[in-house]
């Protein structure tokens, strides 16, 4: 079955030009500049666009994408939303903990609402219905839905390696961790190294609790998703040496899919890309195992 799965790459199409400038453009919303300076800004990041290598992911041009915006900047573009969902993901976790604890299957109810979480992006989206994406995640069928894989691999495996996506989600995926630490899983969660777009950090972990949970690690990047080749040498010595990867986020998609290792990517496929490689439509929830057929 994994041979099914390495032939699917995610790798740079036409669609994905705009969405480079969209995330500069959805980045600069977050500044006070005028739009002269924002053109700018705009102009110098067509420099690592034209630098794309279609045989890579997206994820590795938009990285640079990202430096490059920071670099003008000298600052952090999404360390207020950040910590703006933080608080809105804490505000909501009594009430998730509740429908978790209260369900007759705790472990699936708190991967739906992890990925539920996945909608808080805002390298893509600009405003996020969260109420409306845990209603969508308890009650609609999945796009793509491995979770009987998903449990068995959960069930047969005592250590896993958890791949954290953004600030705000994160308390999601505490709801999840925490149900699979109660069921004797020793869970190392994983933040990136450094800012970027909204994706979690030591900082964010921190903010939300979730060191009081599990062990939580940096992987020395500041890359969208997970690109190995990039991390520090810790992480990709933990990395190679875990059992079984939890994997949030379309970034971690793109850039794990079709490695050599168990893992079970939780995201929504945000884009026309990822869709059409899915066979599924835009906004699809999705628990995809690296080495099941969909």
């Amino acid at each position: 079955m994994r041979s099914v799965t390495k032939k699917m790459a995610i790798n740079v199409e036409p669609e994905c030009f705009p969405c480079f400038l969209r995330q500069v453009v959805l980045a600069l919303r977050n500044v006070d500049l005028d739009s002269r300076d924002k053109i700018e800004i705009l102009k110098e990041t067509l420099k690592d666009i034209e630098k794309t290598d279609p045989d890579l992911t997206p994820a590795h041009t938009t990285t640079h994408i990202h430096r490059r915006v920071r670099e003008i900047l000298g600052s952090d573009p999404f360390e207020e939303v950040k910590q703006r969902y933080n608080r809105v993901g804490l505000s909501l976790y009594n009430e998730l903990r509740g429908i978790v604890d209260s369900s007759d299957d705790p472990l699936m109810v708190a991967t739906r609402l992890s990925v539920a979480g996945n909608a808080i992006d805002f390298g893509i989206y600009t405003d996020v219905d969260i109420h409306g994406e845990i209603k969508r995640a308890l009650n609609e069928q999945f796009g793509i839905d491995h979770f009987s894989v998903f449990k068995e691999k959960v069930l047969t495996n005592r250590q896993i390696l958890y791949l954290l996506d953004n600030a705000g989600e994160i308390v999601f995926d505490r709801l999840l961790i925490e149900t699979l630490t109660s069921m004797g899983k020793e869970v190392t969660a994983v933040v990136k190294g450094s800012p970027v777009i909204n994706d979690a950090t030591m900082k964010d972990a921190i903010e939300t609790g979730l060191l009081e949970i599990c062990q939580v690690v940096d992987n020395g990047s500041d890359a969208i998703g997970t690109i190995i080749q990039w991390a520090s040498e810790d992480f990709r010595a933990l990395y190679k040496s875990a059992p079984f990867v939890i994997s949030k986020g379309q970034g971690n998609f793109e850039t794990l899919l079709g490695d050599d290792k168990e893992i079970s990517f939780l995201f929504q496929s945000k884009c026309d890309v990822v869709s059409s490689k899915l066979g599924v439509r835009k906004d699809s929830m999705i628990i995809f195992d690296n080495g099941a057929a969909s």
